[in-house]
């Protein structure tokens, strides 16, 4: 009797224990939001894909977390940051969600992070890039996962002034993401003993960039910087070439600041061959990649974007967070998050730092010849691993106010 009695209490505590882990979920569901671009220009980037990640990730954790369900749900903020901050207001007042990732259009990114941090919620950007998320307007709530401004530009240039390419003209999307792209890359050609002969804005998604790439071939620089993304990133690159403005002998070489594999396809190796760009990841560098990528393309009919592949991870290790927390409060969660060490199939030798800057490998790519391409989505190769320290910017140069000089 005595034996049963004894063997009841630590039975009784793990019961009691285990209630309360489970009540620590709030509403009883663990609800992430994917705030994204369904049919704009960055739809191919993120779009559905980013969802479908989202959801697999909830799948193969198990669809539970502390015993609680784990609720993918997903908007289209339209690349317009009042639907965006309205749309996020929503989910927290009323769906009481819990996490907010993708945030591709940094114009929009930058306010949901803050309204979403006034409310105490967790923005997992794995999509929008400006450097503004962890500077000046860093929070204690925000992540900026899989790139920003500053890496894509240092490596991309770091590399073609080290190859003697010294004089650069930018064509720019005329917003937050493309202005602080720009403003990056000058800083390390400049910083680098180059020189900007020019620079033209385009407006978000133009139709016709002819103006601006004849405004880059008059001003006879030896680099085309593209500061753009996406659909205006691709669109640009055509019309240089149908304008004869790159592509032969003497002629500009061009370098894509923010160039997602669904470009490369997009434009062709004929065009694009040769091309460097910096990537935070690439679906065929190693064997996890690869299956991840197998996986994806069975549900998406396409191998994963950076940052589809970004917010696989992303749901993955924030739930992973939230079960050692034994709690979905983001308070909890935050300090779980900045104890860990990042290793999965996205993230290598990656750490969350103070600014909410993820620091994690980065990937110097180029495009290959066609003549080297041996399937549909065999479009680039690895050049060099570059190393989280090197690629972004140091926490030393940091304006977040959440950082201690």
């Amino acid at each position: 009797m005595k034996m049963s009695l004894f063997a009841a209490v630590p039975a009784a505590a793990l019961a009691l224990a285990a209630a309360a882990q489970a009540q620590s979920v709030s509403d009883d569901v663990v609800r992430i939001g994917v705030l994204t671009d369904l049919a704009g220009v960055y739809s191919a980037a993120s779009g559905m894909g980013a969802v479908r990640a989202a959801e697999m990730a909830a799948a193969d954790f198990g669809g539970k977390v502390l015993g609680k369900p784990i609720e993918v749900i997903y908007a289209d903020h339209q690349n317009k940051p009042d639907i965006g901050v309205s749309k996020v207001r929503e989910w927290i007042d009323v769906r009481k969600v819990d996490m907010v990732l993708d945030l591709v259009n940094s114009g929009v990114a930058v306010p949901v992070q803050k309204a979403a941090s006034e409310k105490k919620r967790i923005t997992i950007t794995t999509a929008g890039g400006t450097v503004a998320l962890t500077q000046q307007e860093c929070t204690a709530y925000g992540i900026h996962y899989a790139y920003d401004t500053y890496s894509l530009a240092n490596g991309a240039s770091n590399a073609l002034l080290a190859e003697g390419a010294k004089n650069w003209f930018f064509i720019t999307a005329d917003y937050t993401f493309g202005h602080q792209l720009e403003k990056d890359a000058r800083a390390v050609v400049e910083r680098g003993g180059g020189k900007v002969v020019g620079a033209t804005r385009h407006p978000l998604g133009a139709s016709d960039f002819s103006s601006f790439v004849i405004q880059a071939q008059a001003a006879k620089p030896e680099v085309i910087a593209f500061a753009n993304g996406a659909g205006d990133f691709a669109n640009a690159v055509k019309s240089a070439r149908q304008f004869n403005v790159v592509g032969g002998e003497g002629k500009p070489r061009m370098v894509g600041l923010l160039v997602l594999l669904t470009d490369v396809k997009s434009v062709g190796l004929d065009t694009m061959q040769g091309m460097q760009y910096v990537d935070p990841w690439y679906w065929d560098y190693d064997a996890d990649t690869r299956a991840f990528a197998e996986r994806f393309q069975k549900v998406q009919k396409s191998v994963p974007t950076f940052s589809q592949a970004a917010n696989y991870s992303a749901v993955i290790q924030y739930l992973k967070a939230v079960e050692a927390a034994g709690t979905d409060n983001s308070d909890a969660v935050m300090r779980q998050l900045r104890s860990t060490k990042f290793n999965d199939m996205f993230l290598r030798n990656a750490y969350l730092r103070a600014d909410g800057r993820m620091v994690r490998d980065m990937y110097l790519m180029e495009a290959k010849k066609p003549s080297e391409s041996k399937g549909e989505w065999d479009l680039a190769r690895v050049k060099r691993v570059i190393p989280g320290e090197e690629a972004f910017m140091p926490l030393a140069q940091s304006a977040c106010p959440l950082v201690r000089k």
